[in-house]
């Protein structure tokens, strides 16, 4: 009893209505430099659930079953299912650290986020984690910033996906735009597939003001947001 009792005050304090971990495991502070300067001192990382490794649709079906939604229901996703979304974009499958999409010179540009009703949070594929970054609900300043685009502030969850250039541009040089781009899309497609395999749709956004988007989430200033992924239930007819 006790011990659920700790496992509870830690899941309040770590993501009020979203649980940290099915062990409410608490990390300590990363050292990130992806922070809004106001919420530095609330950081936390959370261990997320394992991902799967199987599922019952066949990649040929998500294929087949894969389409941009834009109308969502109110049901939320589970912390099982951000957890695979954020795999699927960019985690770990090797122990040298090779990850679920390919990158030119294994170097890694992409930073990838994620904002709900409760928070907005950083993925950390070391050690499959995230990080909160902020307790408030970003979504519909975001959408502002997506050209109003309602699906950003309809979808339970959206994926952001940022990257730093120089991460690629130090060893390609200016070949690194084109590689980056093409990261991207690669890691996009895994969440867009991901998603049908979860029994959920997204959509991938491009049309949105890169220096809004990156003011309202506050982004570092050498990550570039590339992408925004909106991911939930699709709404009747909608798909």
């Amino acid at each position: 009893m006790a011990r659920r009792m700790v496992v509870r005050i830690l899941a309040a304090f770590c993501l009020g209505a979203l649980a940290c971990s099915e062990t409410g495991e608490v990390v300590e502070p990363s050292r990130s430099s992806a922070t809004p300067s106001s919420q530095a001192d609330a950081r936390r990382t959370i261990a997320l659930p394992a991902p799967r490794m199987q599922s019952d649709v066949s990649l040929e079906e998500a294929l087949l079953r894969r389409r941009s939604v834009r109308e969502f229901t109110d049901e939320p996703l589970t912390l099982e299912e951000i957890s695979q979304l954020l795999w699927a974009a960019q985690g770990i499958t090797a122990e040298w650290g090779g990850r679920t999409a390919p990158s030119a010179g294994a170097l890694y540009p992409l930073e990838v986020y994620v904002t709900t009703p409760d928070g907005f949070y950083h993925y950390l594929p070391d050690g499959h984690r995230f990080e909160m970054l902020s307790r408030a609900d970003l979504r519909g300043p975001l959408a502002l910033a997506a050209l109003g685009q309602t699906a950003v502030s309809d979808a339970p969850v959206v994926f952001v996906i940022a990257a730093a250039y120089e991460r690629t541009a130090a060893k390609y040089g200016e070949r690194a735009a084109r590689y980056v781009h093409l990261e991207a899309g690669h890691a996009a497609q895994n969440v867009l597939l991901q998603a049908v395999a979860l029994g959920l749709a997204g959509v991938p956004i491009g049309a949105f003001d890169d220096a809004d988007v990156q003011r309202v989430l506050g982004l570092p200033p050498d990550q570039a947001p590339l992408y925004l992924i909106p991911v939930g239930h699709a709404a009747p007819g909608a798909a």
